[in-house]
């Protein structure tokens, strides 16, 4: 299944004053732990409680070392780390400098391989997606199989 998008107009005006478009990814569903972690039981020996229980233990390791300011990598996966979002302006002095200025989120980085030259040549969890604009997808008949009128629309990425 492709990656759906549609375009949405920007609420901001650029410098001409114009409201330009932009493509947003619509979200079809969400998948939670319990449905991943049925889906990896059934490409491995284990059962869907183990891989739970798995799961949640690394939700768990995961808090646990963002808490101790360390950065979290998995191979393959990527990192997540602890960044501050600025609320206000800053301050003058250096000593006035407090938490109450931000607001802590995490930041995700998929990961990725990097070709000789130093750019990037794939990227996890994005390499091989498509995507397909919402009013190009193809129209499905009484059955639900797709079939029917609509251009491919399809966007390689990564």
């Amino acid at each position: 299944m492709p990656v759906i998008f549609q375009p949405q107009q920007s609420s901001i005006a650029n410098k001409a004053g114009k409201k330009l478009y932009f493509p947003r990814v619509i979200l079809t569903g969400n998948v939670g732990t319990d449905v991943v972690a049925a889906e990896i039981a059934e490409l491995s020996s284990l059962t869907t409680g183990d891989v739970k229980n798995v799961i949640d233990n690394l939700v768990s390791v995961v808090k646990r070392h963002l808490q101790a300011s360390e950065s979290v990598t998995l191979d393959g996966f990527g990192t997540f780390r602890y960044t501050l979002k600025t609320l206000s302006g800053g301050v003058e002095n250096e000593t006035d400098v407090n938490a109450n200025q931000a607001q802590l989120m995490v930041r995700f980085q998929p990961s990725s391989t990097r070709k000789t030259d130093g750019t990037v040549a794939t990227r996890s969890l994005v390499s091989g997606a498509k995507c397909v604009r919402f009013d190009l997808l193809p129209k499905e008949d009484e059955e639900g199989t797709p079939g029917g009128q609509g251009g491919s629309g399809e966007t390689p990425l990564g």
